[in-house]
């Protein structure tokens, strides 16, 4: 070389790798054809690649340290004037951590899917928690190899392709000189080894398909959609690496009686016109009645008061009888609507009471009230000014 690479590159003779390949970046930053165009400023950049090639190289740097020509035939294969690591640029622009020697092999362990199972519960389990077990299918460790990949008395060995480096060198002229760029192996795919006779049960992959059961705890408060997380129960991963989480997404059946509206419950209720007209006390059931056993002292009735007159379509809030807050379980209320009944066939004696209590109330003939809607405040005051 006509200039010293140590000069060049302005570090002392006894400067580690690291901080060869620090002066590198910096002036790589700032001589770079892309970032400066400048003929002289070209000529600069290959000097400082030249350099870099000399003292990055443990035996290049050898040969210059003896006097000796580290570009000669002897140097390096192939190796023609000052070419450079296509990585080393990128590395010198973008910070990576990637040297002259690459990335490395790849682990052949990687951590495994999440798997999402769905779980139909009813409306009380979901309400009140529940514990259900579950079938899941999934990849798990193999037994046989315990992840290795390799058959029973077998152990994975070095590529003889890329020597264990996971990665193989590919050389290609440019105008800035010679350009290598790294490429995982093809003989291993990466990894660095090569496992001559995979495991029989699960053909090198180390793991396998099994059905198990799992214990899943639903807490209360969930409704369709909610999804409930167990680390580690998902799929097994490649080479035995870690397993990945298992999400049950929880669908809740409809209930014959109540329906659900955020944490509150609804019910209809149908009463007689005589008990909606006289009054009376229906006792309803309460959700509590579709999972409480037989020592359990949750109450399952409650009494519900239907006050004279009531009119169809009456609804009664029960305070706390709805669905428990799945974050702070606070319950919700449960809604009742009423609905009443009109007789729809009547004999003669029923036909004449009803007729004597519309004369005594003067009903015989009534001409109907047409029901207006409510009216808004601008509406009110429309109507009092006229």
């Amino acid at each position: 070389m006509s200039q010293d690479p140590y000069e060049i590159l302005g570090v002392s003779r006894d400067a580690g790798a690291d901080d060869i390949k620090k002066a590198y970046r910096r002036l790589a930053r700032q001589l770079h054809p892309d970032v400066n165009p400048d003929p002289a400023t070209q000529e600069r950049f290959k000097e400082v690649s030249a350099a870099y090639e000399v003292l990055s190289d443990p035996e290049k740097r050898r040969m210059y340290d003896l006097g000796g020509d580290p570009f000669g035939r002897g140097a390096a294969a192939g190796g023609q004037g000052a070419g450079f690591s296509f990585t080393d640029i990128m590395d010198a622009f973008f910070g990576g951590a990637a040297g002259p020697q690459g990335r490395g092999p790849r682990p052949r362990a990687r951590r495994g899917q999440d798997a999402l199972v769905r779980m139909e519960v009813d409306l009380a389990e979901a309400a009140f928690g529940v514990t259900h077990e579950l079938k899941v299918d999934t990849a798990v460790l193999c037994g046989v190899c315990q992840g290795s990949g390799a058959a029973e008395g077998s152990r994975p060995v070095t590529c003889e392709t890329c020597h264990g480096r996971g990665e193989v060198q590919h050389v290609q002229r440019s105008f800035l000189g010679e350009v290598r760029t790294l490429r995982p192996c093809s003989a291993c795919r990466g990894y660095g080894e090569i496992i001559p006779e995979p495991c029989r049960e699960c053909s090198g992959d180390g793991r396998v398909r099994s059905r198990r059961t799992l214990s899943v705890k639903i807490p209360g408060g969930v409704d369709t959609g909610t999804r409930v997380q167990l680390p580690g129960e998902g799929e097994i991963g490649p080479g035995g690496g870690p397993a990945g989480d298992l999400y049950v997404e929880v669908h809740v059946q409809p209930h014959e009686i109540f329906s659900r509206d955020g944490n509150d419950l609804r019910c209809r209720v149908s009463v007689p016109m005589t008990a909606a007209a006289l009054g009376t006390e229906i006792r309803l059931p309460l959700l509590e009645a579709d999972v409480a056993d037989a020592d359990s002292d949750m109450e399952l009735w409650v009494d519900l008061d239907v006050a004279p007159g009531t009119q169809s379509g009456t609804e009664r809030v029960l305070r706390g009888r709805g669905i428990p807050s799945l974050r702070s379980q606070v319950r919700g209320d449960l809604v009742v609507t009423i609905e009443v009944e009109t007789p729809s066939r009547l004999d003669d004696r029923q036909s004449e009471l009803l007729r004597e209590l519309a004369a005594l109330r003067h009903e015989e003939s009534p001409d109907g009230r047409i029901q207006q809607p409510h009216k808004g405040v601008f509406g009110r005051l429309r109507d009092a000014f006229k």
